[in-house]
């Protein structure tokens, strides 16, 4: 029995594949970025109260207002985990185009991006990410200090993952959030709508599947599990509570479930049962509610399914065909034309969207969607693209733009969108939609941020949504008049569309978000639905009726209703935060902000290459171990990293210095090595042993460029190497000991192309990775020889959907010093298949299809989320004329995706069976795989 790593080439080439298959990332996501800036970007630093505010010179304005904002409100934000000062480094980020915020160790630093998203909170875009961060700020000094220590931060940052659920950090956030502000994610009711959906259905879910998710059903996810549990126990343990938990945690640090234990001793309960009790809880808070709205069932005009699918933004093309943007766990975003009879027709898929969004008029399809630059991921844009029904033809609208939520006037000609500058000035832009040539600029000398415009039947008129600390307003824009609707409403108001001559709109002024509409001239709002879960996106269908999402135990589906004026109702919602607004009692932590002018001085990169922040255990196998100093500076430019290792078997040190400089378009790299070395020779039938010690440089130059278009990601990669090892104190080395092994060079270029994936496929549906390879010894006469490598991965769909099948042909030729080098994937158990010849090609067929998807909690041990099978058939050294009836090695495999001891990374867990030719008289070999991710 062999225990190994599955075969890293395929592997690597697998991830390679899917890296650009990007995922939505949620809005305070704590989603650690390791991207760059342009060298361009010029930065400057304000010095305020702790917080060191480093930012691009366009956001001056909104840096100055952070500099007042962030000392003001953590004293506040910090009370009830007794936290008062802090100090930390706040980066301002501005290149890109999608919203996020996080805190980090290793380096300890904060990180805002400033361009909002289209649908947030009814506050402040930079307050709004603000009081959120700095609870998270003041969580990390809680349990580390407020002050620096001698290089802890990744061990601390490791022990948090390991120790302390993540939806406990998230969830206090977000209660801190709404406990401190008159907004807050705690106040939306769709922000917690799928986990009231599922309880009133009947759908109970354990605790791991809450915290963890599932490949087939809607869950809560971790921030509004941790919310709901968190504000459950401020109203009964009180204000402190989190701080007790976090500060037993910190004098009890080593304990098998440490936060488990920490909230048993204060409330009795661990994790898994305070979760069942809060969720008893929400039941019968939520069925109150329920009894007292008045709500109404819609008939939905999409196939029925058991996975959690949306059908997002629904408009007739005609009488008998609906166009929706479809998602599920198995199909990513595309566009749906759906039939009378419920029969579905795939028009083709779209890019990462910040939100879901598109318009439809005359024929003519426009939405948004994200583009990456192609070397400096830090910097994305939003870009227009459109598809004419008729003649079937794409056309990208714009290009390196910041536009977002695109409309198009009725006769398809003009399109409104909301624009966002580098200095985080916000407009609306009149567009030309065959061109992209701005028509016209709607200048906003307030600089609210402004949201989802739309025109009216004429194209004379537009509707949009403002955003300001006071709240959400809805605009009319009819000429050169502007007027206001409704008035700094903490109303998640969104999407406002003209129908006849209303405006229609959401709204939750019931305590469920529903479709309300409201007459420009008596401003009378009266409502159109009355969803028992959720309504979403109206517009206007036919006979006198509106089409929309009605939102249900499975997501979005598409619904139909009449247009008949309802009351708007009394609000019901259930407001779990109100105890920790009441024992905050501030009311809103923004009121009375300072107005002072900082110092600003300019940030230079290039004294700032360096931020040391760890020191960590270092063990690379058995025998060898030892200590790594860590430096990582705050704009992701330069790594560092030296340590000493200690090699038990040879009994000496190892000395390290590695360095990695990423400012400039090709990412530079040197590696140092100062370390022993020991090897077996033969002499006279008699097996010598030598030592010596080298001193080994490598250095390394690599371009990666990658770009996405629509659904399809590309990439490339060009890497060069050489190194120069010099030998020194050998001891009993042959007189021919080479003591120099000079530059040789090597080569690498990497194509890659790959389509969206989804949660539930093991491989892209289509994908090809090209890479080629080349070793040689150009400047040593000593030492010839050379290798080529060619490789091939191309994958396939399969027989069902998410089912993977992939064909590698590989080839190398390698001669001299480099004659039994292996540089292209090989048959799995190569390893332990004695060589009948020297390796030349590679034959692979792998088909990998998931097969179950449990969502099983064994307890508090593991939480299986999938389980995923494979056939495999392998050939070696094929030769012209080769039958493919005699592969190398055969088998099955079989993994499953777990959720160990309810720690949030995701372990795959994995057994395979190869069975060897039988002229390699070779008894089959089982393999076990171990590979983890965040």
């Amino acid at each position: 029995m062999n225990f190994k790593k599955a075969n890293k080439k395929l592997i690597i080439n697998y991830l390679s594949a899917i890296t650009l298959s990007f995922i939505s990332p949620s809005v305070f996501g704590q989603i650690f970025s390791t991207a760059q800036n342009p060298l361009s970007v010029k930065w400057n630093y304000i010095s305020s109260g702790g917080f060191k505010i480093i930012y691009p010179r366009e956001l001056e304005k909104e840096a100055q207002r952070m500099a007042n904002t962030l000392p003001f409100i953590y004293p506040k934000v910090g009370l009830s985990l007794r936290q008062q000062k802090t100090a930390i480094p706040v980066l301002l980020q501005n290149r890109g185009t999608i919203a996020n915020g996080f805190v980090q160790l290793a380096p300890k630093k904060s990180e805002f991006y400033a361009t909002p998203p289209q649908f947030f909170d009814s506050q402040d875009w930079l307050n709004n990410l603000a009081v959120h961060e700095l609870r998270h700020i003041a969580q990390f000094d809680k349990l580390t200090g407020n002050r620096a220590h001698p290089f802890p931060e990744l061990v601390y940052f490791a022990y948090f993952g390991a120790g302390i659920p993540t939806w406990f950090f998230e969830g206090d956030a977000v209660v801190n959030e709404t406990a401190l502000t008159n907004s807050g994610r705690g106040k939306q009711p769709n922000w917690i709508m799928p986990y009231r959906t599922s309880i009133l259905e009947g759908r109970k879910i354990s605790y791991s599947k809450a915290y963890f998710g599932s490949n087939k059903d809607a869950t809560p996810g971790y921030y509004q599990t941790g919310y709901l549990m968190v504000s459950d126990m401020k109203e009964k343990y009180g204000q402190f509570i989190s701080d007790s938990i976090l500060s037993d945690i910190r004098k009890r640090p080593l304990r098998l479930y440490p936060f488990s234990q920490s909230l048993k001793k204060f409330t009795k309960q661990n994790s898994k049962t305070y979760f069942l009790s809060t969720q008893n809880k929400l039941a019968e808070e939520w069925k109150i509610q329920q009894e007292k709205s008045v709500t109404e069932s819609y008939e939905s005009l999409n196939k029925k399914t058991d996975l959690a699918t949306d059908y997002f933004l629904p408009v007739r093309l005609n009488k008998n065909q609906i166009l929706a943007l479809k998602e599920s766990k198995t199909d990513a975003r595309y566009f749906v034309i759906i039939n009378q009879d419920k029969s579905e027709q795939k028009l083709f898929g779209i890019g990462y969207q910040e939100q879901p969004w598109f318009s439809l008029k005359n024929d003519l399809l426009v939405w948004d969607e994200i583009r990456y630059d192609p070397r400096y991921k830090q910097r994305s844009y939003s870009v227009i693209c459109s598809y004419n029904l008729k003649t079937k033809k794409f056309n990208k609208v714009s290009s390196k733009s910041r536009l977002f939520s695109p409309s198009l006037s009725e006769d398809g000609k003009k399109i409104i969108a909301a624009q966002v500058e580098l200095n985080n000035q916000f407009n609306l832009v009149e567009i030309e939609a065959r061109s992209g040539k701005i028509l016209k600029t709607y200048v906003n000398p307030e600089n609210e941020i402004l949201q989802t415009p739309s025109f009216d039947q004429s194209g004379n008129r537009i509707a949009y949504i403002s955003v300001t600390e006071k709240g959400k307003s809805l605009w009319l824009i009819d000429g050169k008049k502007k007027s206001v609707l409704i008035s700094n409403s903490r109303q998640q108001l969104s999407r406002p569309v003209f129908i006849n001559d209303k405006i229609v709109f959401n709204a939750h002024f019931n305590g469920i978000n529903n479709i309300y509409q409201i007459d420009p001239i008596s401003e009378k709002i009266t409502a159109l639905s009355a969803s028992k879960y959720g309504a979403f996106n109206p517009t206007e269908s036919t006979d006198g009726k509106i089409i929309f999402n009605d939102y249900k135990i499975n997501g979005y589906e598409i619904a139909e209703t009449t247009v008949v004026e309802k009351p708007v109702g009394e609000n019901n919602f259930v407001d779990f935060s109100a105890a920790a607004e009441q024992q905050e009692n501030i009311g809103n932590v923004f009121d009375n902000i300072p107005d002072s002018t900082y110092q600003t001085k300019r940030y230079h990169q290039a004294l700032n290459l360096f931020s040391f922040h760890s020191i960590i255990p270092v063990i690379d196998n058995e025998y060898v171990f030892g200590l790594e100093l860590q430096s990582n500076n705050l704009l992701n430019t330069m790594d560092f990293y030296t340590g000493t290792k200690y090699h038990r078997d040879l009994k000496r040190f190892e000395y390290t210095a590695d360095i990695s400089y990423k400012a400039l378009y090709p990412v530079l790299s040197i590696l140092y090595r100062n370390r022993p070395k020991r090897t077996f020779y033969r002499v006279k039938n008699t097996v010598q042993q030598g030592d010596w010690r080298e001193n080994y440089i490598k250095l390394n130059a690599s371009l990666p460029l990658s770009f996405n278009a629509r659904n399809n990601n590309y990439a490339f990669t060009l890497n060069t190497a050489t190194s120069f090892t010099q030998r020194y104190m050998p001891e009993n080395m042959p007189t021919n000991f080479i003591r120099e092994l000079k530059f040789p060079m090597e080569y690498n270029f990497t194509f890659n192309h790959s389509v969206r994936t989804t949660e539930r496929d093991i491989a892209p549906k289509w994908a090809q990775v090209f890479r080629v390879t080349y070793n040689h010894q150009p400047f040593d006469k000593n030492l010839k020889g050379e290798i080529l490598a060619l490789e091939s991965f191309l994958y396939f769909p399969g027989f069902a959907k998410n089912h993977s099948f992939l064909a590698s042909f590989n080839y190398q030729k390698a001669t001299g010093v480099n004659q039994y080098a292996t540089e292209i994937a090989t048959v799995y158990g190569y390893n332990n298949i004695l060589a009948k010849s020297k390796l030349q090609n590679s034959l692979l067929f792998n088909y990998r299809f998931p097969f179950a998807f449990p969502d099983w909690e064994l307890g508090p041990f593991a939480y299986v989320r999938n389980f995923r099978a494979g056939l495999f058939c392998h050939y070696e050294n094929i030769r012209k004329g080769t039958t493919f009836n005699d592969p190398k090695t055969y088998g099955v495999e079989l993994n499953t995706s777990v959720n160990i001891l309810r720690y949030q990374p995701v372990v795959d867990l994995g057994a395979r069976l190869v069975f060897v030719n039988q002229i390699y008289n070779q008894n089959p070999i089982l393999e076990f795989s171990f590979n983890y991710s965040f």
